[in-house]
């Protein structure tokens, strides 16, 4: 198990040489310890999956940079980016400032870092396809195929939830940088994870020989995702009915360790992106700051730098719904003990004193040895309770099945939560018919509250469902409508100015 993991997140992983530059500076910049292409011998089937390690290791390092996370999450209105500095109170209250330093992570240096990685190990995987001579290899062969190109998919899809319109990067020598339009970039993306659905496993990420790695499932609740952001809820209907009635997912029983050690690659997973310390706190580690700069700040080690704020407002909605299981698995409050013995100090000078208790790790939890902050853990980014929700949507929307199938739908990832579902003198109970008489409303707060804090999701169901302006301006946000996606970088506009100009479609 050692060995597997350490293949798929490692990040020195041996893998291919970016080639194909161009005058976009920012976009050819090779990750480091690679070897060049022109040693690989395409008739070594043992060498087809290095180039896939190498896009794991790159969406590890470049998908979970903290400013990333930060930009995708701090938009709605329940999280604070955090930090007290000048650079994030610009970005606060939808105060756009292209010119800060970090705007340019998720635009230039991350993401389309991560796109032409995956270009060129398709290109790679594409030669050793043609080596493959059994029904076996060639599978295998697009499986990895279908791996890369949910990557690359992921990074679109990202792309498009902070930026929108952006360009396409069809190959790696391209040298037009103009945008295209949402509708074409996720059309682009639709493609990739057609193939995906076609060529890869179906199982869960756990039940992969390479441990964790993207399965057909993975690649239906992505593309379930941005055909909801298209409204399209027949899609939606279609692909999350086929992954509940596979039967092969279920929600984890104890959500209080869901986000924890115990809960890594198990069975709600249909997406993390890994770590590890390979068992020793003490030596080699694959490890991210994603934890580390959302834990909260301490006297001793482990610490965090204390970012991502939940806003007091929410944290009041959630206990005034009756929240108990979510709201304390959500919520980490200053000058407290943890269930599991930590000592939280009292908030210091400008910090906020309310955290992300979703990237809290017990030190308990921790390798013997390890003081960094999430030492061993993984980063959740989809889970079978997203899928039971968006089904749920998609048929109180009349897309397919009926109300009382997004009722149940609903349902099961309340009673996880703590509430007693099936007892009509239970505080907080709704009957079906209360549900049903606002049923997508009901499902929208389900999702604030079950999916809080997880990559930006508050932020774009109140943009796909036409409420963003009139909630947050309501709650005092200068929000309007043409602020839904970020402007483009000014880094990136002084490279290549095509970006400034109107999108292609």
């Amino acid at each position: 198990m050692k060995i597997l993991n350490k293949i798929i997140v490692c990040a020195t992983a041996v893998s291919f040489l970016i080639s194909g530059t161009s005058c976009n500076d920012f976009l050819y910049k090779a990750p480091e310890k690679t070897i060049d292409a022109e040693t690989v011998d395409y008739n070594d089937l043992n060498q087809m999956y290095n180039c896939v390690s190498g896009c794991y290791a790159w969406l590890r390092q470049e998908g979970l940079h903290w400013a990333v996370y930060a930009m995708t999450i701090g938009r709605d209105d329940d999280v604070h980016p955090g930090s007290t500095g000048d650079d994030w109170t610009k970005f606060e209250n939808y105060n756009y400032d292209n010119s800060l330093w970090f705007w340019d992570e998720p635009f230039s240096v991350l993401y389309f870092r991560l796109i032409k990685y995956c270009n060129k190990a398709l290109n790679d995987l594409e030669q050793f396809e043609a080596n493959c001579h059994t029904e076996a290899d060639l599978a295998l062969n697009h499986q990895y195929q279908g791996e890369v190109r949910y990557m690359r998919a992921y990074s679109y899809f990202r792309l498009v939830q902070l930026f929108g319109p952006v360009p396409i990067l069809y190959e790696n020598t391209q040298v037009d940088m103009h945008r295209r339009s949402v509708e074409s970039v996720y059309a682009y993306a639709l493609e990739d994870l057609d193939y995906c659905i076609n060529n890869m496993e179906r199982l869960r990420p756990n039940q992969m020989s390479h441990l964790g790695a993207f399965t057909a499932f993975t690649a239906e609740m992505l593309a379930a995702k941005i055909y909801m952001n298209q409204g399209n809820f027949a899609e939606v209907y279609r692909l999350t009915k086929d992954i509940i009635d596979n039967g092969n997912f279920e929600l984890y029983a104890d959500y209080s360790e869901l986000f924890k050690i115990p809960g890594k690659l198990c069975n709600e997973s249909l997406m993390e992106i890994q770590t590890t310390d390979f068992g020793d706190g003490a030596g080699d580690e694959i490890y991210s700051q994603w934890f580390e700069f959302q834990g909260p700040a301490n006297d001793d080690q482990p610490s965090g730098w204390g970012w991502i704020w939940p806003l007091q407002e929410f944290v009041d909605w959630a206990k005034d719904r009756g929240e108990t299981v979510r709201y304390d698995n959500s919520f980490l409050f200053a000058g407290t003990t943890t269930k599991w013995g930590d000592v939280l100090r009292p908030k210091q000078g400008a910090e906020y004193g309310i955290y992300n208790a979703k990237a809290y790790t017990p030190v308990s939890e921790l390798s013997e040895g390890s003081t960094k902050y999430g030492s061993n853990n993984n980063v959740r980014v989809f889970r079978y309770s997203d899928v039971l929700l968006m089904y749920a949507e998609a048929c109180a929307r009349g897309a397919g099945g009926s109300m009382s199938d997004a009722y149940n739908a609903v349902m099961d990832v309340r009673e996880r939560a703590g509430f007693d579902v099936d007892n009509p003198s239970a505080p907080h109970y709704i009957s079906e018919a209360d549900f049903s008489a606002n049923a997508v409303d009901f499902i929208l707060d389900e999702r604030r509250i079950e999916l809080c804090m997880e990559w930006g999701e508050r932020f774009n169901d109140l943009v796909r469902t036409g409420k963003a302006v009139e909630v947050l301006t309501s709650k005092g946000f200068n929000y309007t409508e043409d602020q839904k996606y970020l402007p483009i970088p000014a880094v990136a506009i002084d490279i290549n100015p095509e970006l400034e100009e109107p999108v292609v479609d």
